[in-house]
């Protein structure tokens, strides 16, 4: 098939298309993904979340490459950003199992205080910046949805998603260690 009826069928979330790009591809892009990976359920989970994603998206679509590129790439990219998060999490187990000098009894909470802890934090911001926040971290939404869902610029929810960190992290200093304060608000 030719690839500008293939991402144009994808754009305008055709079934037929989408579901021929994706059995034509999904075994090589879990197979490129495995060669990172190294764990077979991993690399299909990467692939099927980036099938999903491509779904949800397509409208957005916007490839200069040739569509196999665009996969194998998306692919990789997911791939390595899911090792950076297994790499970091693993640094830190690490860090917190080793370190015998630091009480962690002291920051124990049970998760119901420390959702209602941030939950407080979180209604302290200014509400377009709460509201950004919120549609961010909690629901999920790109800084582009976000953008024009509220008739922002890219640039102002960037600013203010960083302003709502930063406030965060000084307002719950005192109740989580400041690597898991960063895992929780990434």
């Amino acid at each position: 098939m030719e690839e500008k009826y293939l991402i144009s069928g994808i754009k305008n979330k055709n079934k037929v298309v989408f579901d021929f790009v994706f059995n034509y591809y999904y075994s090589g892009l879990c197979a490129y993904s495995r060669h990172w990976a190294d764990d077979s359920a991993v690399a299909e989970d990467i692939v099927q979340d980036f099938f999903v994603s491509l779904w949800i998206n397509s409208s957005k679509l916007e490839i200069t490459s040739s569509l196999k590129s665009y996969f194998f790439i998306s692919v990789k990219n997911r791939t390595l950003n899911y090792l950076k998060h297994v790499k970091v999490k693993e640094q830190y187990k690490n860090k917190v199992i080793k370190d015998p000098s630091v009480n962690y009894t002291d920051w124990t909470f049970t998760e119901s205080e420390l959702t209602g802890i941030i939950e407080k934090s979180i209604q302290k911001l200014p509400p377009r910046c709460r509201e950004i926040f919120i549609l961010n971290r909690i629901k999920r939404k790109n800084n582009g949805e976000i953008a024009e869902k509220l008739g922002l610029s890219k640039r102002t929810v960037e600013l203010q998603i960083s302003n709502a960190l930063k406030f965060l992290r000084v307002e719950l200093k005192d109740f989580l260690p400041s690597a898991i304060l960063f895992w929780l608000l990434k």
